[in-house]
């Protein structure tokens, strides 16, 4: 009889946690390397495919976008053609628009901006510069969010790490997580990137190290739906015989639910958006007013 009421028991709890998560509005996340516009990929040349990946992003409606590689005049003309998104960021090599920007896109209507910043991945992170043995100056850039719906803050931080470049992969991915500790309090943040690395290698490691102050997972390892698509990310604008593991994800800290995970594959007549495929995710925050 015991087993039976702790059967029942655990059975309502379920149930009513499951109600109530159902009950938080949900935000839909997406990672997506957009590659920088280079006129020797000639087919896949940012002009073949740029109404493609606008298309991409219109029918999978994120929420919020953390975009990797894109150059300001590929910026410009997503949120002319998006209006329903506002965006920020900066151009690593200068701060201002020069080199690529990792902008962060989210619509406007559902979140209001608190702040907004960005920091460089090296020894020297408020300045334009190397850091260590990269081969391209990377940045992260970062915001501090309002959901309108739910009134909760969160934030959102956005990388590219190098990718040639093993220690500074190594320290950029330190970097973020000390970063994180000192900027973020309590408030749920979710991470999007291109880290050029697999689960196995460093940065990917320390990112869902349990050592530092705010505790971080794969949203991948801990969706309540199985994995949606390919576990490989980078494509090489290939629409089969892509890589077998990740370079891209989608972390989110302790107390965040993650519902869904997906690699999208959405190709057009053979030809896909970008040499990389877009990561996404349905979470929930825990609310805190």
């Amino acid at each position: 009889m015991n087993t039976i009421i702790k059967g029942t028991f655990l059975f309502i709890v379920i149930c009513f946690i499951n109600l109530f998560a159902q009950a938080q509005p949900t935000i839909r996340v997406m990672s997506y390397n957009i590659r920088l516009d280079v006129a020797s990929d000639s087919v896949n040349a940012w002009p073949n495919r740029k109404e493609k990946f606008t298309s991409m992003i219109r029918y999978h409606a994120p929420d919020i976008v953390g975009l990797q590689e894109a150059q300001r005049h590929q910026i410009d003309y997503l949120a002319k053609s998006l209006p329903e998104y506002s965006w920020f960021g900066i151009g690593r090599d200068d701060g201002k628009d020069a080199g690529e920007f990792m902008a962060i896109f989210y619509r406007k209507e559902r979140f209001d901006t608190i702040r907004t910043s960005t920091f460089w991945c090296s020894p020297a992170p408020e300045q334009p510069g190397l850091g260590w043995d990269a081969m391209c100056n990377r940045i992260v850039t970062w915001g501090k969010f309002r959901d309108k719906r739910s009134n909760q803050v969160f934030y959102h931080f956005n990388t590219h790490l190098d990718h040639k470049g093993k220690t500074a992969r190594k320290e950029s991915a330190l970097l973020l997580k000390e970063s994180i500790d000192a900027i973020t309090g309590e408030d749920p943040v979710m991470i999007t990137g291109d880290f050029n690395s697999h689960p196995s290698d460093d940065p990917y490691q320390t990112i869902i190290s349990k050592k530092s102050r705010r505790r971080f997972n794969d949203s991948n390892a801990i969706s309540r739906q199985p994995h949606h698509g390919p576990d490989g990310t980078f494509n090489a604008f290939k629409v089969v015989g892509y890589a077998s593991e990740p370079i891209d994800y989608i972390f989110v800290s302790d107390g965040i639910t993650v519902l869904n995970h997906a690699t999208l594959t959405d190709s057009f007549n053979g030809l896909v958006p970008s040499d990389h495929f877009p990561v996404v995710s349905e979470i929930i925050m825990d609310v805190k007013h």
